[in-house]
């Protein structure tokens, strides 16, 4: 009988101790996995995309090859219409002056403009391959924000040099001189440079890890940020930081100056002097207010009332058919530069 109990009782310590084997063998399965899983995602989140896709108009599958046509056309005439601007503005000695030489160079970056998305979106169109590689595509924002920086800094220099002309007429000469306007354009050239090429790379050092397709014929900041893995709140902030620069500050000198150009021409004697005065500004005065107004809305509308198809229209306002209006503003406006056209069309 005692034998027995001791059997029962290593019978039981035996039953007892398999027991709490099998009992950590199913946890130690259980929970191996999820150690692994746990430690495999963040480096599946990590994956960087290679490439985007840029949608452009592919929801209109019918309507390709008429958009290829028609922005084409497009872009031959803005290039042949700024050009020409160009052309006239050198080569007339009536256009040699502060003024047209900041049309001159204004012409000259509207065709930069339209080059750095145009060939992009007519490539797209034209062979239905939408891949944009991540390297091009930083590139083609990094010129787009870095024109479009520019085009405001010289629209505010444009505003300047017709208030000094109207304001300080006697002292247009000595302050306009070919130098200072030279400083001048440089200074809008360079001034955009390393802060949007800090602004795209910023934006490209993000994590891409979900879906690569961009609602959009280039690649521009609103949509590209959408494809972000991240928290975006930061590079948000910059982009309002950038666009009070570049956008919101240009634009409030322009319209002091404006004020100050308005408020000089009431003051003249008689209304042909008023009429002539506010002739030689009205054409920038209509520039400014496509270009700033249709940008402002891009870039500094609350993230709430943004939506694709409104960006893409408003994109396509600001990047196309504003650098095309440009030339037609300037030449229907100005009686200087109809002469000169006439001049260049007879020869």
């Amino acid at each position: 009988m005692p034998l027995r109990s001791q059997n029962d009782e290593t019978s039981s310590l035996i039953l007892q101790k398999s027991h709490q084997k099998v009992l950590s063998i199913s946890y130690a399965s259980l929970s191996f996995p999820q150690m692994n899983y746990q430690e495999k995602l963040p480096e599946e989140n990590l994956t960087k995309l290679t490439e985007f896709v840029l949608l452009d108009f592919a929801d209109l599958p019918h309507l390709q090859w008429f958009l290829f046509g028609f922005f084409l056309i497009l872009y031959i005439i803005i290039l042949l219409s700024n050009g020409t601007i160009f052309l006239i503005t050198k080569l007339d000695p009536a256009l040699q002056s502060p003024m047209y030489f900041f049309l001159a160079i204004f012409s000259f970056l509207e065709i930069c403009y339209v080059s750095a998305t145009i060939p992009r979106m007519l490539k797209n169109l034209g062979t239905q391959r939408r891949s944009i590689s991540v390297v091009a595509c930083a590139t083609q924002m990094c010129f787009v924000l870095m024109f479009g920086a520019t085009e405001c800094l010289l629209l505010t220099v444009m505003a300047y040099d017709r208030y000094v002309a109207i304001c300080n007429p006697l002292h247009y000469p000595l302050v306009m001189n070919h130098r200072f306007c030279i400083q001048l354009v440089t200074s809008c050239w360079v001034a955009g440079i390393p802060v949007q090429i800090g602004q795209t790379y910023q934006i490209f050092s993000l994590t891409f890890c979900g879906p690569n397709k961009i609602n959009h014929f280039f690649c521009d900041i609103p949509p590209i940020l959408k494809l972000a893995c991240g928290d975006t709140s930061v590079n948000e902030i910059f982009i309002y930081i950038d666009a009070v620069l570049f956008v919101t500050g240009p634009f409030l000198l322009i319209l002091g100056s404006y004020c100050k150009i308005i408020s000089t021409i009431l003051k003249l004697p008689s209304a042909t002097s008023r009429t002539k005065a506010f002739s030689t500004c009205s054409s920038h005065l209509m520039v400014v207010v496509l270009f700033f107004g249709s940008g402002t809305i891009t870039y500094l509308r609350p993230k709430s009332s943004q939506s694709e198809g409104n960006d893409k229209v408003l994109s396509l306002f600001y990047t196309i058919f504003t650098p095309m209006l440009n030339p037609m503003i300037y030449s229907l406006r100005n009686k200087d530069v109809i002469m000169a056209l006439r001049k260049l069309l007879w020869k």
